[in-house]
């Protein structure tokens, strides 16, 4: 958040740079490539986007080219890694009062430098007020678009990109705010736009929508009688009143008429028989207060009810709330919701949207760039760039509560390939990635930002020694730790900002503010030892585990994967023990595991498991580089393939942690060939097939994996899904249900998370789970 001063919008850039403490730069952040423009001007917010690409740093691995040089003996790394810039597209939303748009042009127009539009798309009221404004100062033609349509393809663009899009509002509950995941299939809704008026729009899918009805009585109609009655102008200002208001000392009561509730009916003694209903028999004066609070109830009931009985008219039960009257005002929110809870009976839910406000822009744009296709990718939030949910508390006043001088930002990242579900979700529609809400959970909340904040110092310190030839990497490192800092504080005050907070998006927070300051693979020179460390023992492995007898192989193989899941330089736990410890191996991990039965132990169900027909085909989402990867999890695919089951080892597309990368397992997979038949002909004849899961996180949300992961799990017919590690299946997926049978196994390397889960440092998880018939 960027916070104005109180001096007003100026004519020029330098009159903007003294009416905000950020830099305009850093609000208008990658301006020089903006190449598209979108604005949607309100009566008193301006929303802009535009497109832009980005340039950052991406860590390149490659093989190297031996010539018939045995590597081995000369002490090489496995590849070498090279830093190269990348290209990628971003969207930028900033939002800030219309006192500012002169000066915000101002400052577009003297930064603008490849640009390839001569047009700018524009929505809104204040589009034909300001359109001379804009044409003059960026010299671009404002294309007028309708509002109804923009309003529409932006929320079906938020509801798709942003799994915790919309939310519900429970006043005086903790948190406020109740997130919603959003999935797939995200038609039909209803969208209630609460402007000046009310319209009630059916959207049915991406193109089809319809305007099924509406009211006059609506937001102007709150501004307008509030003002007659209390004198006050300024819509936050009545809002702000109605916040410390009595409706019930101006409505007329049930309890009034009855003396108490109307047990007949089923009508509780304090609900509204008749708004204002006492002013026209008292004679007394009433406040402000209590007539704000009394004509929002009376409006925002109507509002809940109309939504309702169109809701139900329509068999719709997603009903979304936007427009300026709702803005994330929590009076507005709750009155709303109350009403759609009393006249649905709880049948109908009302959502609000963090993006709300951005609706208007972001379709605009759309509407703008359909050349582009837009549509045809997936997007991603960029936390570091993006300013996050406002405090709603209504104690606080509308400037408190950065309603007004401030600029709010969100950034969308494209991503290079269409994310989609995992087929194989029992239930994609109910499926939450996340195992703890710590939005929810304070003891959990608090332990956790704690955490990561004492382990900032040892990421910035990795950060700087990822980079020794870089000159500028220790100031890079001490920005990244003032951003990240920054968001945990934010976190700490509002946990709800950017959606559910979970450890998984503290974790890619985390990682999006590495990205930002061009630390792009902070781990890859410890990844890139290790690998060449754990391909040196494979085949002593291998030999060892061929040795046994089946059943002794079998257990063998699993300890084997829990022993290389120690190996994760994420948990301090551990990172203190490679740390200290460079000779600690393999063999000392195993030692470090819990001996059974395991905190989870279901390994006698699927050794039993075992003794049957192979499956078909086993997908393995994989975790750590190295030890891991190269120990662990590659002498259990060997196994399943020589059972007969084809494998599909899906590894992460970018680096995160230690994490082993798609580009890094090809390699891997490459040397590992080279020493092993079995793997050698499994990849030659496709039945080793090694793909990205279209993620950046240590985490693993399966209703966003790549697509052709999506499709070759459908083709190959898995029937087996094995998840590996603390990210993927404990902070994630430890509750995921699935429609085949799954392994999820992990190593719990945080002394408070064992504890919390029953169990001592190092307890083992090894969850075997068959569905339902």
């Amino acid at each position: 958040m960027a916070e104005c001063g109180a001096d007003g919008g100026g004519s020029s850039g330098d009159s903007l740079d003294k009416s905000i403490t950020l830099p305009p730069d850093e609000i208008f952040r990658n301006l020089e490539n903006a190449k598209r423009f979108a604005i949607d001007i309100g009566g008193s917010l301006t929303k802009l986007a535009y497109y832009s690409t980005v340039q950052h740093k991406v860590a390149k691995v490659r093989s190297f080219d031996h010539s018939g040089k045995d590597a081995e003996q000369d002490h090489e790394p496995p590849y070498e890694i090279s830093v190269q810039e990348e290209i990628t597209a971003r969207l930028h939303f900033i939002k800030f009062e219309n006192t500012y748009i002169e000066a915000c042009l101002d400052f577009i127009k003297d930064h603008l430098v490849n640009t390839e539009t001569k047009v700018i798309q524009a929505t809104g009221g204040g589009a034909y007020k300001f359109k001379d404004l804009i044409e003059e100062k960026l010299q671009l033609k404002v294309d007028k678009e309708d509002v109804m349509t923009c309003l529409i393809k932006g929320c079906n663009f938020v509801l798709k990109n942003i799994p915790h899009e919309a939310f519900v509002y429970q006043k005086d509950t903790e948190p406020e705010f109740r997130f919603q995941t959003n999935h797939a299939n995200i038609f039909p809704y209803l969208l209630v736009n609460v402007g000046s008026g009310v319209s009630i729009v059916k959207v049915e899918t991406e193109d089809r929508f319809e305007w099924i009805g509406g009211s006059s009585i609506g937001g102007g109609t709150f501004w307008g009688l509030g003002a007659l009655l209390t004198k006050t102008k300024k819509f936050d200002e009545l809002l702000h009143l109605a916040a410390k208001g009595q409706h019930a000392n101006v409505d007329m009561l049930v309890q009034d008429i009855y003396g108490g509730a109307h047990q007949t009916l089923g009508l509780s003694g304090n609900l509204i028989a008749s708004s204002f209903g006492k002013s026209a028999t008292a004679d007394r004066e009433f406040s402000k207060e209590d007539m704000a609070k009394s004509l929002l109830h009376m409006i925002s009931n109507d509002i809940g009810q109309l939504a309702c009985l169109y809701a139900k008219l329509h068999g719709l039960d997603r009903v979304y709330f936007g427009g300026f009257f709702i803005r994330g005002h929590p009076v507005t929110m709750h009155t709303i919701t109350y009403s759609i809870n009393f006249f649905s009976k709880g049948e109908v839910q009302a959502l609000f949207l963090r993006h709300e406000g951005y609706l208007g822009a972001i379709g605009a744009f759309l509407k703008g760039a359909e050349q582009d296709n837009p549509n045809q990718y997936s997007w991603g939030e960029n936390y570091a760039g993006s300013s996050g949910l406002m405090s709603t508390s209504p104690a606080l006043g509308p400037t408190q509560r950065a309603r007004s001088g401030t600029f709010d930002l969100l950034e969308m990242d494209r991503l290079e390939r269409p994310l989609v579900n995992l087929p194989l979700l029992l239930d994609p529609s109910s499926y939450v990635p996340d195992t703890v809400d710590l939005t929810d959970d304070a003891l959990a909340r608090k332990y956790w930002l704690t955490c990561f904040e004492e382990a900032l110092d040892g990421v910035v310190k990795r950060a700087v020694a990822s980079q020794p030839e870089s000159l500028d990497a220790a100031e890079r490192a001490r920005k990244f730790r003032q951003k990240y800092w920054s968001k945990l504080q934010t976190l700490r005050h509002q946990p709800f900002a950017y959606g559910t907070l979970t450890v998984r998006s503290l974790l890619d927070t985390r990682e999006h503010c590495l990205n930002e300051f061009s630390f792009p693979d902070p781990y890859s020179k410890v990844k890139q030892q290790e690998n060449g460390v754990a391909l040196k023992c494979f085949q002593c492995v291998v030999q060892a585990l061929d040795a046994l007898g089946w059943e002794e192989r079998q257990l063998a193989l699993a300890r084997g994967l829990l022993a290389g899941n120690v190996f994760d330089w994420g948990a301090k736990a551990v990172s203190d023990v490679l740390e200290s410890d460079p000779q600690f191996g393999f063999e000392e991990a195993k030692k470090k595991l819990q001996e059974r039965p395991w905190l989870v132990d279901s390994y006698s169900k699927w050794l039993q498991r075992l003794k049957g027909p192979p499956h078909k085909c086993a997908l393995i989402f994989a975790d750590n580089s190295g030890i891991d990867l190269i120990l662990g999890v590659f002498p259990f695919v060997r196994e399943l393939l020589l059972r007969g089951t084809e494998v599909i080892l899906a590894c992460n597309s970018g680096p995160a942690l230690n994490d082993v990368t798609y580009s890094e397992s090809l390699i891997v997979a490459e040397r590992i060939a080279a020493m092993d038949p079995v793997v050698h002909s499994a990849l030659q004849e496709e039945r080793l097939l090694l793909v990205q899961t279209g993620s950046s996180s240590p985490c693993l949300d399966l209703s966003r994996l790549d697509k052709g992961l999506a499709v070759l799990v459908r083709e190959r017919g898995a029937d087996l899904v094995v998840i590996e590690g603390m990210g993927r299946a404990v902070h994630t997926n430890y509750y995921a249900a699935l429609r085949c049978e799954s392994l999820k196994l992990a190593v719990l390397k945080n002394a408070w998370l064992a504890e919390r889960l029953g169990g001592p440092l190092f307890s083992v998880i090894f969850k075997y789970e068959v569905p339902a018939e």
